[in-house]
């Protein structure tokens, strides 16, 4: 008999199968055992019939508590009332583990404990669903590169060095040196890009930021693509295809989830490139005329003033050519102003803010050597990044998405926390 996955049933309508299951949830009848099950790769309804199954095999499945692990052999049925499309007729059942007082019941529960069982949360229905959206996610971005022959390329996560300063970084000790946790890759990525031409990046990032707003993770992933011979209007076409790329492949492969998650699929489905572009000042007269007496041109911008922009194009809008002052010291310069860089933050739609950061980077190298004098940054440090623009320095562009907003965005989770598997927060480290 053959073992298969659930997500393979619909392939197998009227035959006899296989599967190890865990069961998530139960409910009965004096006739018939409705038995929720999942293997990971989806939920499936196992129905148990006591006139057909006999009285053995319909006391077992009333007897079996939530998350027991088992084999379950059946026959697969259409289901038109399913979004899965078909149901299994259970002819056997062997138990493998009975689970003892599950945690985690179909009631609601506080955050707090839900993450304190976060090992076992992630089993949950809404939890799958953006695991799976998460995962597609993932597929899509090596997809979208791969076919755009970008080279993936492996920064260091310790480094000796950060590009946007220490403040926010996590210290520790490489032997007899200082070193930090990566806040961003993006510097090896340049280097990387001058051999490669096309080069991106997937991996974790660390910001020590004592943030506890639901777009902040103290541990989250970044997708970092860098460009040589790319100017900024180039890397913005690259950014608002590559998102767009990203919603189309959620809508396509992950419909399931999404309807379990309850998305509107609406917002998603006119996600498409090319987004609304507004600079950095257009932005601050906007704001001023929606009411927003409290930002001044030079400010940075906080979630209500994202969002505010965000509701207006109801769509992802990127605003471009922020001042100096509030920017990392490798953006490149306005060709016509010395106030404002090269650069643009992608706002996502309905309140999830900032979702992608990018740049044209400095490649000259005695601009960059005076940005590093003036953000009081340790030349000694830098001397590689420097050497970059000594040796066949060239225009340059890149930016950094976070996966786990992206995912918040795509999913409609409501915070980061939960579209990773186990969130780093500023008072959490376990489990």
């Amino acid at each position: 008999m053959e073992k298969i996955m659930i997500q393979d049933m619909p392939k197998h309508i009227g035959e006899t199968v296989k599967i190890g299951a865990w069961l998530a949830n139960k409910r009965s009848s004096g006739k018939i055992a409705f038995l929720q099950l999942r293997d990971g790769s989806g939920f499936v309804q196992g129905i148990v019939v006591k006139a057909e199954a006999g009285e053995a095999l319909f006391a077992k499945a009333k007897g079996l508590t939530q998350e027991t692990s088992m084999y379950v052999v059946g026959e697969i049925t259409k289901d038109e009332r399913s979004t899965f499309g078909c149901e299994l007729q259970v002819k056997e059942i062997e138990v493998i583990h009975a689970a003892e007082d599950f945690p985690i019941t179909p009631k609601e529960h506080g955050t707090e404990f839900l993450m304190d069982n976060r090992h076992l949360w992630l089993r949950s229905r809404k939890q799958h669903a953006i695991m799976k959206i998460r995962n597609e996610i993932i597929r899509a971005t090596y997809n979208f590169f791969n076919e755009r022959h970008f080279v993936k390329v492996d920064p260091p996560i310790l480094t000796g060095s950060a590009p946007e300063g220490t403040s926010e970084l996590f210290h520790t000790k490489y032997f007899d040196e200082d070193a930090y946790l990566s806040q961003s890759g993006q510097l090896y990525m340049e280097a990387a890009a001058m051999a490669l031409g096309k080069v991106f990046s997937f991996g974790p990032t660390f910001r020590a930021e004592k943030s506890k707003t639901r777009r902040h993770l103290i541990e989250f992933w970044m997708i970092e693509p860098e460009m040589a011979f790319i100017e900024h209007d180039e890397s913005l076409k690259v950014q608002e295809e590559y998102v767009a790329y990203l919603v189309q492949a959620v809508l396509a492969n992950c419909q399931v989830e999404l309807e379990r998650l309850g998305r509107d699929l609406t917002k998603l489905e006119k996600i498409k490139a090319p987004f609304p572009r507004i600079s950095y000042d257009e932005a601050i007269e906007f704001l001023h005329e929606k009411g927003f007496d409290d930002i001044t041109w030079g400010d940075d911008f906080g979630a209500p003033h994202e969002t505010a922009i965000a509701e207006h194009y109801d769509m992802p809008v990127f605003i471009t050519c922020y001042p100096v002052g509030i920017k990392p010291f490798y953006m490149q310069p306005h060709p016509d102003r010395d106030d404002v860089v090269l650069c643009a933050d992608l706002i996502a739609p309905e309140g999830y803010g900032e979702i992608i950061g990018g740049s044209e980077r400095i490649h000259d190298y005695d601009l960059l050597k005076q940005r590093l004098a003036e953000h009081k940054l340790d030349e000694e440090a830098y001397a590689w990044y420097l050497d970059l623009r000594k040796q066949g320095s060239v225009p340059h562009s890149g930016f950094g998405l976070g996966l786990e907003r992206t995912v918040a965005w795509i999913s409609g989770a409501e915070h980061v926390r939960e579209c990773i598997p186990f969130p780093r927060l500023l008072n959490r480290l376990y489990p």
